[in-house]
């Protein structure tokens, strides 16, 4: 099972509905609430190569994109493949 981790703000509609199709489809994640965080957020925007955007995701260490990017990762079926990689 691939390791998917997901930087959030706790109230950020897109963090929430990112989150909620993780869960959907029961997959474990590792999440990072970087609210206030500045350390946290220097940290995702070096991993995400400048992207400061929340949520940043990624799988395997490899920065995905956002909640957009990972549904459409959902509607195109891929999603599945990259996380049983």
């Amino acid at each position: 099972m691939s390791k998917v981790e997901i930087y959030t703000w706790e109230y950020c509609p897109y963090c929430i509905r990112a989150k909620k199709l993780l869960n959907k489809k029961n997959i474990d994640f590792i999440e990072y609430k970087i609210d206030g965080d500045e350390v946290a957020r220097e940290k995702m925007i070096r991993r995400s190569n400048g992207k400061s955007t929340v949520p940043q995701i990624f799988i395997n260490n490899i920065n995905i994109g956002g909640c957009d990017e990972l549904h459409y990762l959902e509607n195109q079926n891929k999603l599945d493949g990259l996380i049983n990689k």
